[in-house]
């Protein structure tokens, strides 16, 4: 039995890539094959439809096993596991810890306490919080607007205080003033002031041998829409600034780079961010080895990875939800140390009890249930994640290397190169969800008819975070949401309608069956993403018929739904009918289109439309 199945693959001869080719060809019947097949990526790669074993050969980096240089396969040699984390603002002692502890009981092992203000806090109040916590089996995170340096000195007398054994406990203060200097285009007193202050929490805490005190924040980048190349880039080019920087002032590499967290934020490209995260690993080990240093182990890079907000919505937010389980599937399968799930409310209020349940059981599911933590380096063999692995590291290197010959990332954030390539890519992915070629559901593609805002807003949700300050030295880096745009339109439409009727668009589906029903269903996704209301009917046999149902139901919109040949005839003759009075809408692009504009029709929609100019054209038009 065992012999007739070690033979069964002998019954099938190999094929070869060329012989794929041919039958591709073939059946493309004369099509482009790059056009066709090839997708092409915001970061420039080339994704192709199929891969073989061949691809994987030009990869020196397989050789390696996981938990070995250079990293690619990750930081553990027999399992996947990460810490569970979750955020916890801190605005009183003790009610934060009652919080933590009951995280704790619910499955979390990773802790992030979020301090907004500047209080002056002593090593009772770190007590307070840390009271029953067991710091040899649970991370904690310090993540401070400011006073970062006085929160690290506490949390090391703390753990001296409570003879704790200083080697186990894992901890990290986000400490990160290169990576906030890009957000306020100012740093605190001066470049020297926080130098001495990241060489101080390094010193004072060198035997918290796993206490990171320096955070490499390249979520900010992907946060203020950056591609995945870009996020990676700028994130290697800041890792690289505090290694270089920070030696120069006499400490050892080893000490510097075992010190740093790398925070990422992980967008809805599954199998990039997968092959993000294995990049990530395999160029910083180059980088930090070219400083010689002399434990291989200080070449590891530490990754927590967080949610990203930028594809995160007010509309329809449960759909977060969703855009989170694919993200923290990434994050576990791409090797991150620690998670954080964003709530699904996250980008409009405070989370509340049911919504930090959702986002950490999100990750209990992955472990708990779908045990992805078993298996060290689990997206190991893929030949697309292999590859898509190769081809990140070397766009991600190239741009690297660009950031360096500029002198580095702070020389490149004053030139403003890394803004300006940011705000590049940022400005083409807006135009893609303008026009739908990206899509956020529920918002520019397949919004809730009836979802409604009905109380008050702060306008700073549908704007960017602009954390710039008054005597900024650069232009910085403002984290927003793709969906910001469209929600403020939409929220608009809410707001008049307070006080006023909301806009109706009215389906005329006249003629052809199949080709009427197809574009009323486009027209009415189109319109009910302003937050108009719309009304789809079965069909008219006549536009007459058509624009007397439209009058009755009052709609400020009519749009006429038929195919391309029935437009010369119908579209001119519901035109006439309705004779101005209500904004007249012909779904679709026909042939016949400059005809019927010669007529004085001049509102047309179609999958080629910028969704987000012309909706707000009719706003306007409406008088919204």
């Amino acid at each position: 039995m065992a012999e007739k199945y070690n033979n069964l693959f002998e019954e099938f001869p190999p094929v070869s890539t060329q012989q794929w080719m041919d039958k591709v060809t073939a059946d493309l019947k004369g099509a482009d094959f790059n056009r066709k097949l090839v997708w092409k990526t915001n970061e420039g790669i080339d994704v192709q439809p199929f891969y073989r074993a061949e691809n994987l050969e030009p990869l020196n980096y397989l050789n390696s096993l996981p938990g070995e240089f250079p990293f690619v396969r990750g930081n553990k040699n027999n399992n996947n596991d990460w810490l569970v984390r979750q955020s916890i603002a801190v605005t009183d002692l003790a009610e934060a810890n009652k919080k933590a502890l009951i995280y704790l009981m619910k499955g979390v092992d990773s802790l992030a306490f979020v301090f907004s203000g500047c209080t002056e806090y002593t090593v009772a109040d770190v007590a307070v919080l840390l009271n029953d916590i067991q710091l040899d089996a649970v991370e904690v995170n310090f993540v401070c607007k400011c006073r970062a340096c006085k929160i690290a000195d506490l949390f090391a007398e703390y753990v001296k205080q409570g003879n704790w054994d200083a080697k186990t406990i894992r901890a990290s203060v986000e400490y990160d003033p290169f990576g906030k200097y890009a957000l306020t285009g100012k740093f605190k007193k001066d470049q020297e002031f926080v130098v001495a202050q990241a060489v101080k929490m390094i010193t004072a805490t060198a035997e918290l041998t796993k206490f990171k005190t320096l955070a490499v924040n390249g979520k900010n980048f992907g946060n203020a829409g950056s591609s995945i190349v870009q996020e990676l880039a700028y994130s290697l080019a800041l890792g690289a600034e505090y290694l270089t920087t920070l030696t120069e002032t006499g400490l050892e590499v080893d000490a510097v780079a075992k010190k740093m967290k790398f925070n990422f934020s992980v967008s809805a490209n599954y199998f990039l961010e997968i092959a993000k995260l294995r990049a990530a690993r395999l160029l910083w080990a180059q980088i930090v080895k070219a400083y010689n240093p002399k434990s291989e182990c200080a070449c590891k890079m530490t990754i927590h990875a967080e949610t990203g907000s930028w594809n995160k919505t007010v509309y329809d937010a449960y759909v977060n939800m969703l855009r989170t389980q694919t993200e923290a599937m990434s994050a576990s399968l791409g090797g991150a140390d620690s998670i954080t799930v964003l709530p699904f409310n996250a980008a409009y209020e405070e989370s509340n009890e049911f919504s930090d349940r959702i986002a950490r059981n999100q990750q209990l599911l992955l472990k708990e249930e779908s045990h992805f933590s078993k298996i060290a380096d689990p997206a190991a063999g893929s030949y697309y994640i292999e590859e898509l692995t190769a081809s990140i590291a070397d766009q991600a290197w190239k741009l690297f290397l660009e950031v360096q010959e500029k002198g580095g990332f702070l020389a490149a954030l004053r030139e403003g190169f890394i803004q300006a390539e940011i705000k590049k890519m940022a400005d083409k992915r807006d135009m893609n969800i303008a026009t739908r070629r990206e899509n956020l559901l529920g918002v520019n593609q397949f919004p809730n008819f009836t979802e409604k805002i009905e109380g008050d807003v702060d306008a700073s949700v549908f704007a960017p975070a602009d954390l710039t300050s008054e005597e900024a030295e650069i232009e910085t880096l403002k984290p927003y949401r793709g969906a910001q745009a469209f929600e403020a339109l939409r929220y608009k439409t809410d707001v008049y309608a307070k006080s006023n009727k909301r806009p109706l668009a009215f389906m005329m589906p006249v003629g052809n069956l199949g080709m009427r029903k197809a574009r009323a269903q486009f027209a009415c996704n189109f319109f009910a993403v302003a937050g108009f209301d719309v009304l789809d009917n079965n069909g008219f046999k006549t536009v007459e018929e058509g624009w007397k149902a439209a009058q009755d139901a009052g709609a400020q919109i009519v749009v006429i739904c038929s195919s391309d040949d029935e437009y010369a005839e119908l579209a001119p003759a519901a035109f006439d009918a309705i004779a101005g009075k209500a904004i007249f809408v012909v779904a679709g692009a026909p042939a016949c289109t400059d005809e019927l504009k010669a007529k004085g029709i001049a509102n047309f929609i179609n999958v080629k439309s910028n969704l987000l100019t012309e909706l707000k054209a009719y706003q306007s038009t409406l008088g919204i």
